[in-house]
């Protein structure tokens, strides 16, 4: 079953793509401890403790100890603690603490993947940049640039050194041509064990999923294949997911927390968190650790000023109107259950993320695109097979891709004047969605300089072209792909200002950096 936002699976779109030495320490992150002991013979298991206020005492940590973890990372700012136990019944054991709230095993807490120059400091943007050139090899085949009127942007400005962008991911491959120029590799790291340990080494991807989104962001004017959107920014890779695409608990928090502390600028975000698809206030244990400790370290990095975007999702769900999840949990045996409107995606119906749905080349949702009236802010181009046109033959969108992974690309490119590593795969899901606003974000910040997530998005939604709603003989084009989770038929309400299907419109990059119209200095 495959784990990514590109491809079908059944009658699914895949969800979300298509998609050395000591860890230095973040803020707040207390290094792991020697094991105290455990009270049962099985392999130690990492659990996830969430304290009732966002803050982590050393008593907390000390009790913990006691009980037989080790402690493995402490997000002070945020009141998540990450221990590793052989003892199966810890975390009934941990939650016990009365300044606890909640505790579980993250082993059954997975995040799939649903169809990644050092740092010099700077201001963060704001001298707006160095224009850049579209006349990359293969820069013809980017459609989905063109559509968002990127290389227009570019002659005034492809981004500026100072602005930093994380891609949260599978990791990125600092080895492609395309993306070695821009990888930041001080601020690259590895999540997956919930410390995180740095560099563009340690970030490698072994998935394609993380290269493939990073490319879309920042794949250099370089002459070699593709132009990322924002080509002249530094990106690291945040890797949070492992080669099968899962994204656990611990990953997830950690690389926000990372991205918050290191003063990042942007975050792309094309996954969402497992085993729940919704995940409900009222629903499971598990469901409320994951919307609290997630929510906690979304929050931290919002509050340290970083941008984050997530894709929608490949279900053709109404995520503002849900009624049933036919997929959870996911990382066992699916059981359908009702769900109602305070149950949420994560990352990207969390407060302060900018959702945004995906459109094929003939301007028109992609057909496996989420959507949702006030929950899409913006559309951006996702690719779509049934879309097809003389510029995208096949619908898909072409970014980076990993070499050492040509085999899983079933609509592989190759330049040959960039090397052997400079290999690009055709895509579609709202995971290359996603990447399109990322880029445009980092555009936007390197141009006006530093800003807040709520000003980015105010810049976005102002200067998107607005899109209408379907007409009915339009909309009987999408009858063969109802929701996924309760088979309801894609609907589109509201008026082509703002509705359902895109938000206030598709992305347009040259309008976005040109706009004169209020931006962060003068809110």
């Amino acid at each position: 079953m495959t784990r990514t936002f590109f491809g079908l699976r059944a009658r699914v779109v895949a969800r979300f793509g298509a998609l050395a030495g000591a860890a230095a320490l973040v803020v707040g992150l207390t290094p792991a401890t020697s094991i105290i002991g455990a009270d049962a013979a099985t392999a130690p298991q990492t659990y996830i403790v969430l304290a009732k206020q966002e803050t982590v005492s050393a008593q907390l940590l000390s009790r913990l100890q006691l009980q037989g973890a080790t402690i493995v990372a402490s997000y002070d700012a945020i009141g998540v603690v990450l221990v590793r136990s052989g003892d199966t019944q810890f975390a009934g054991r941990a939650q016990k603490n009365l300044d606890v709230e909640g505790a579980a095993n993250t082993n059954t807490l997975a995040f799939h993947l649903k169809p990644t120059i050092e740092n010099s400091g700077g201001d963060h943007g704001g001298n707006g940049g160095k224009p850049a050139s579209d006349s990359d090899n293969l820069s013809a085949l980017q459609w989905d640039m063109k559509q968002i009127k990127t290389p227009q942007a570019h002659a005034i400005t492809g981004g500026s050194r100072s602005v930093l962008v994380g891609d949260i991911d599978t990791g990125l491959d600092y080895t492609h041509p395309d993306l070695a120029p821009n990888v930041d590799s001080a601020n690259s790291v590895n999540c997956l064990s919930g410390t995180p340990v740095p560099g563009k080494v340690a970030a490698m991807d072994v998935n394609g999923h993380g290269t493939h989104t990073a490319g879309t962001i920042a794949a250099a004017a370089n002459g070699i294949g593709i132009v990322g959107v924002a080509p002249n920014v530094r990106i690291a890779g945040i890797k949070a997911g492992d080669s099968n695409g899962f994204f656990f608990p611990q990953a997830v928090v950690c690389a926000f927390m990372w991205a918050g502390s290191h003063h990042f600028d942007v975050t792309n975000n094309s996954y969402f968190a497992d085993p729940y698809y919704f995940n409900c206030p009222n629903g499971t244990a598990q469901e409320k650790m994951i919307l609290k400790a997630e929510g906690r370290a979304i929050a931290y990095a919002t509050r340290k000023g970083v941008t984050n975007v997530a894709a929608a999702g490949n279900f053709a769900d109404d995520m503002a109107n849900p009624t049933q999840d036919r997929q959870s949990p996911d990382d066992t045996v699916p059981v359908t259950r009702p769900v109602t409107k305070d149950c949420k995606v994560i990352p990207v119906e969390m407060p302060g993320v900018i959702a945004v749905s995906a459109t094929g080349n003939k301007a028109m949702k992609s057909f496996y695109s989420n959507y949702g009236m006030n929950v899409i802010q913006v559309a951006a181009p996702g690719g779509d097979s049934r879309q097809l046109t003389a510029a995208a033959p096949n619908g898909r969108v072409l970014s980076t891709y990993p070499v050492s992974l040509k085999d899983s690309c079933l609509r592989p490119v190759v330049d040959p004047s960039g090397g052997p590593n400079a290999f690009y795969c055709y895509l579609q899901g709202t995971s290359m969605a996603s990447p399109h606003v990322a880029g445009l974000a980092a555009l936007i910040i390197s141009r006006f300089g530093e800003m807040s997530s709520k000003d980015v998005l105010r810049l976005l939604e102002r200067t998107a072209d607005p899109i209408a709603c379907p007409t009915a003989a339009q909309l009987a084009q999408y009858a063969f792909f109802p929701s996924v989770n309760n088979d309801a038929p894609q609907t589109c309400t509201g008026p082509a200002s703002h509705n359902s299907w895109y938000g206030f419109g598709q992305v347009n990059a040259l309008k976005a950096i040109s706009d004169e119209g209020d931006n962060n200095q003068n809110n």
